[in-house]
Order: C-alpha cells, then sequence, then structure tokens
C-alpha cells in the first residue's frame, strides 16, 4: 500500500511537471499585464482615434489578455517617442508605439536628433495604409495643382519626421511648387483649426487623416486636393498624381523613395530586444484582431478603411530603406536641406 501511494505520488507529480512544462510562457508574461501603447501625437487626432480603436480590441487576441493603456509622447514630430522606445523603454514586450509613417525617412537622411534604427525595431503592424494628398482650402489663392507653380499657398507643419513638413519641402525644391511652410501644428487636428481660423491655407496630410478629422470636407468642397503622392489616382478623387508634374527619372526616382514611407501605414512597433516569441504574440494578436467582426464594426464607425499590414513586411521595407546607397541619400539630402 505504501508502495503504491509512492507510485501515485510520484506520477501525480510527473504530470503536475508537464503540465507546468505545457504552459503557455507569452500567456504566463501577459497574463495580468497592461501594455503601454505609447502614441507619439497629442490626444484629439487621428493618432489618438487609431490608438484608441486597437486598446479596445488588441487584448482580446494576445495570449493572457493583457488590458492597454494609450499614452501619449508628442514633440518634435514624434520623434521624442520613437527615441524613447528604441533607447529607455523596457524591452520585454509590454511598450509598443504608433508613430508616423515618415519617421524612417528622416533617419535614412541622419536626421541629428533622430537616435534610432528603423531596422532594429521590431514592427508589429499596421492597420492602414493610404495615400498622402497636399490640399487647400476652398477660396485659397491656390485650387489646383498647376497653381502652385504661379502662385504660394501657405501650409502647416509638425517639425521635421512629419509628413506635414517633409512633404511640401521636398516638392518645393524637387519640382518647383511653391509651398510656404509655417511649423509648430501638434497634429492634423490643430492644422485643420488653424486653417478655419485663415492662419493657414493648406495642408499635406494623409487621405484619410483629412478624412477622420473633418469628415465630409473633401466631398463637400471645403477642402480641394491638388494632386495625391502615388503612381496611381486615387479612384474617388478628381486630382492627379504628382507623377504627372516630374519631368524627368531622377525625380521620380526620388519621389518613389520618399513614397517608401507609405508602405509602412500606421505602423506599430516594439523596440530592439523583445523576446522573438512575444514578437510573434504580438505579430499574429494583430492580425487577427485585423479580421475580427468586432472590430471592423468598431473601425467602421469612425470611417477607418482597414488595410492589414504584417509586421514581417513591415520589417522588410525598413531594411531595404536603410540599405539606400549613399550617393542616393545624399542626393536627396541636397534638396530637403
Amino acid at each position: 500500500m505504501v508502495r503504491l501511494l509512492g507510485i501515485l505520488t510520484m506520477l501525480l507529480a510527473s504530470i503536475a511537471g508537464m503540465a507546468r512544462a505545457a504552459a503557455d510562457p507569452v500567456e504566463d508574461f501577459y497574463k495580468g499585464k497592461q501594455i503601454r501603447f505609447i502614441s507619439g501625437y497629442p490626444a484629439g487626432t487621428d493618432y489618438d482615434f487609431w490608438a484608441r480603436l486597437f486598446a479596445r480590441h488588441w487584448g482580446r487576441f494576445i495570449p493572457g489578455r493583457p488590458t492597454f493603456l494609450v499614452e501619449f509622447m508628442p514633440g518634435a514630430g514624434q520623434v521624442i517617442a520613437a527615441n524613447y522606445l528604441y533607447n529607455m523603454s523596457d524591452r520585454q514586450g509590454a511598450t509598443i508605439l504608433m508613430f508616423e509613417r515618415s519617421l524612417p525617412w528622416y533617419a535614412l537622411l541622419g536626421e541629428a536628433n533622430i537616435k534610432f534604427d528603423p531596422s532594429k525595431f521590431n514592427w508589429i503592424g499596421s492597420g492602414e495604409q493610404t495615400n498622402r494628398v497636399c490640399a487647400a482650402m476652398d477660396g485659397a489663392p491656390v485650387q489646383t495643382a498647376g497653381d502652385l507653380f504661379d502662385r504660394e499657398l501657405i501650409v502647416g507643419g509638425a517639425g521635421a519626421g512629419s509628413g506635414f513638413s517633409n512633404t511640401p519641402m521636398l516638392l518645393s525644391k524637387l519640382l518647383g511648387m511653391k509651398f510656404r511652410l509655417i511649423e509648430g501644428y501638434s497634429g492634423a487636428d490643430a492644422a485643420m483649426l488653424a486653417m478655419e481660423k485663415g492662419e493657414i491655407q493648406g495642408l499635406c496630410n494623409s487621405l484619410s487623416g483629412f478624412r477622420a478629422v473633418r469628415p465630409g470636407w473633401i466631398e463637400q468642397g471645403r477642402l480641394k486636393v491638388l494632386f495625391s503622392m502615388l503612381h496611381d489616382p486615387e479612384p474617388d478623387l478628381k486630382a492627379p498624381t504628382i507623377y504627372e508634374f516630374t519631368t524627368n527619372g531622377e525625380q521620380r526616382e526620388i519621389i518613389d523613395l520618399y513614397m517608401t514611407s507609405l508602405e509602412f501605414g500606421r505602423p506599430i512597433v516594439a523596440p530592439p530586444g523583445v523576446p522573438p516569441e512575444r514578437v510573434e504574440a504580438l505579430r499574429r494578436s494583430f492580425d487577427a484582431m485585423l479580421a475580427d467582426p468586432e472590430f471592423r464594426a468598431d473601425a467602421a464607425k469612425l470611417n477607418f478603411r482597414l488595410t492589414l499590414r504584417k509586421g514581417e513586411d513591415l520589417q522588410e521595407i525598413a531594411r531595404r530603406l536603410m540599405a539606400t546607397p549613399k550617393a542616393t541619400v545624399e542626393r536627396v539630402l541636397s534638396l530637403t536641406k
């Protein structure tokens, strides 16, 4: 009898050991955790709306079902937030960041205040891929793209690293379009408010950003889209693409390189050094969330158009971007300084 009890004890201990071995280490890590979800733009911007949408749903798809806390870290065109994540945040997988898609471009150019290598982030995914457009208020001196070669358009900027600033800067020097850039706007909402007040006349922004911050303005004609930045025209816009105003192959090549940023969509990254199994869990849970009917219905209420960009694909785009030949980078620098 004693011997039988001993065997049973050993068997139960063995089963318990197997159960512990079979436990999910990712689930164990995230159970009871709160994930810091940092946004480089302030509250009230389209990035805020996207971050809160993700925070409401994402935890359901991560093993351990962690909660999310959206945290705002604006400043310097989101460079402050990206520098923080890369150099100072924890590397356990409980801190992530959604940032401006143009930041890798500025890292490639070697901007002095950027202290990160985009190819070394762990890219989690993006829920959107949008076109970038430049637009003017109805009644502004510029109402078509062609007008920009004859008349000046005053546009808002948000500092180095933001698409608001680098798009008009590049096109002014590369194509001769007459943009005058006024810096200091924290995001699309602040810039659009300045347009309503007459402080500025236009803005270069993502198409989805315009539609999120001021729904219906484009369709109602209050905002005139001058041109879009991709090769193919947007099907629901009566606007040319920027490529219709290029005159040589070098101009097209430089715009192609610059527009690599659009391929990042609205990216979410984790810092370097996060354990691979947690990066994988964040990526696959993000993919699952984007396919979830409840999530998609919530996104539809915000007029968000969903386009899944997988983390692995974004990782490769970042790698290729940072491998751009030095001569090409120097040519672009000569146009943006």
